[in-house]
């Protein structure tokens, strides 16, 4: 037992002596030059590595650097650089054959930068292609190892990725963290592969599918179908800026197939925190968009198909056209909705920087709304109607507003202003709203109507009128009395026309009573004196 035992002792460390030594005996540099050569070839891109040593504890041979030039037409900055590259091989063939069989390539930290020409193509579209030719590697020495660059696996571990345009405005997109694994690889035949990857300034990213065969002419085209899952994106740091103004946290499930340059996706994204202007607020409530797209990766230009919003109960639509125009979104959209319900509906105004009186709230009631969106993502144009029926401004005594009229009509007052009926259209860019064709009928007051501007700011220029329910003086029912409406959205000032109150009410008492004894004519004539009292032009006669 005694002698076995040694026998076994002097077999371990016998076996122990050689696997320290191993990396000693074989020099893997010598396999540096056509190593290099064939993955410049594979790749269509020089490619560099640094000293190769055996290293039994990774399974094979590690390189201490890795660079990948760029397309030449982005530069010469290296496309790819990694600070260590392992290289998985059959050590049965290293050992005992001295031949370099690559099974599988890991990437570890590797700084990348994708770029986009303003054409539209990326600087990897070259890769593998036949387009771009690597410069000649050296020519191999005569005691140059074989190499066989078969990996059916290849890994990026812990990579830094950046997204940027060539001459763009906006500071490139950046991902880190970032981890790829492609299986059973194959130029020619589809593959699984995996990604995920956290986006600076916050989220996190899943993409998992399966892509290929290759396309030769520009890899964006490659054929795949993926499921894509993010959480917790931060809008305002994935938009990059392209869409001021839109901020918030979102979550995002899709799935999607690629085939002949033509993107096909449908998903939701639900928002919490969401802000859609520049003088938005967050939203209180999660909105809902459920999409399919279609997008053409040649033309850079997509369809919205479809696109279903939800706020609580509330339910719109909004469908159309996009297109890249350099670092811009250029859209034309349709924004639609039918008998929403309006409390739900009032969760969106905040977002959108629309601020209603202070303290003030709607309660109950429907709107149907019809909008375009067009323009690019940084001066929308957003042109349409609204229309709200049977709903509440609580909080808000407009009677009481209208002062002047108030006591001239002796109009009852509450703490609320109930609306029958509120419609009007809207021209929104970004330097405020135009508001036109505005009629407002409330029960116990009476029609409102008129138009005006609100600035991006809030700040309110109405010029309206209001025909009202009274019976103290027969003429305030019977004419529109004008007013002005001033002062900011949140704390709005209604100013009597007195000049335009005074003339109204004047012409229509004297011309009256001329109609009554004179007939029309000195009724006219009559009128045409009022204008020249109250500053009207005087009419012409021939």
């Amino acid at each position: 037992m005694r002698r076995t035992a040694k026998v076994v002792g002097i077999v371990l460390a016998l076996v122990v002596v050689a696997l320290v030594s191993l990396p000693f005996l074989i020099s893997a540099d010598r396999f540096k030059p056509t190593l290099e050569s064939k993955l410049s070839a594979a790749l269509g891109r020089q490619v560099s590595v640094g000293s190769l040593r055996v290293s039994l504890l990774a399974g094979g041979v590690t390189a201490n650097s890795l660079a990948i030039a760029d397309d030449p037409a982005f530069g010469t900055a290296p496309f790819l650089k990694a600070e260590s590259l392992k290289v998985q091989v059959n050590m049965k063939d290293l050992i005992f054959s001295r031949k370099l069989n690559v099974e599988g390539l890991t990437i570890e930290q590797p700084q990348v930068a994708l770029i986009q020409s303003p054409a539209g193509r990326w600087n990897y579209s070259s890769l593998g292609g036949t387009t771009t030719k690597p410069a000649a590697p050296a020519r191999e020495p005569a005691a140059a190892g074989s190499v066989d660059l078969s990996a059916r696996l290849i890994k990026i571990v812990d990579g830094r990725f950046s997204m940027g345009k060539t001459g763009g405005r906006q500071k490139p997109l950046v991902l880190e963290k970032v981890n790829l694994e492609v299986k059973d690889f194959a130029r020619s035949a589809e593959f699984p592969f995996s990604f995920d990857a956290r986006l600076a300034g916050g989220g996190d990213i899943k993409l998992e599918g399966k892509a290929g065969p290759i396309d030769a002419t520009d890899v964006e085209f490659t054929p795949l179908s993926v499921t894509l899952d993010v959480a917790k994106l931060n809008l305002a740091s994935a938009l990059g800026g392209s869409v001021p103004g839109i901020a918030g946290i979102a979550s995002l499930q899709a799935s999607g197939t690629s085939s002949g340059g033509r993107l096909s996706m449908r998903g939701k994204l639900k928002a919490d925190g969401l802000k859609l202007a520049r003088n938005g607020t967050p939203a209180r409530r999660t909105v809902e968009f459920d999409f399919v797209n279609g997008h053409d990766l040649r033309t850079k230009a997509g369809k919205l198909q479809s696109g279903d919003i939800r706020v609580g109960a509330a339910k719109a639509s909004l469908a159309g056209t996009y297109a890249e125009r350099g670092d811009d979104l250029v859209l034309d959209m349709k924004f639609a909705g039918t008998k929403m319900p309006v409390p739900e509906l009032a969760e969106l105004l905040p977002p959108l920087g629309i601020a209603l009186p202070r303290g003030s709230r709607l309660e109950g009631g429907t709107a149907t709304t019809a909008f375009t969106v067009q323009g690019p993502s940084d001066h929308i144009v957003a042109d349409g109607a609204v229309s709200f029926d049977k709903t509440r401004l609580a909080n808000f005594d407009l009677g009481t507003k209208m002062t002047m009229i108030q006591q001239l009509a002796g109009m009852k007052t509450g703490p609320d202003t109930d609306i029958e009926v509120l419609s009007t259209k809207l021209k929104y860019t970004s330097q405020g709203t135009a508001v036109d064709s505005l009629h407002l009928i409330a029960p116990g007051i009476g029609e409102l109507n008129g138009g005006g501007t609100v600035s991006a700011s809030n700040a309110l220029d109405f010029k309206m009128s209001a025909t009202l329910q009274t019976t103290r003086l027969a003429l305030l029912s019977k004419t529109a009395v004008p007013f002005f409406i001033q002062g900011t959205a949140t704390d709005p000032v209604f100013k009597p026309d007195v000049q335009g109150l005074a003339k109204t009410q004047t012409k229509a008492l004297i011309q009256s009573e001329a109609q009554k004894r004179l007939g029309d004519k000195a009724g006219a004539a009559a009128t045409g004196i009022l204008d020249s009292l109250f500053g009207g032009k005087k009419k012409q006669t021939k």
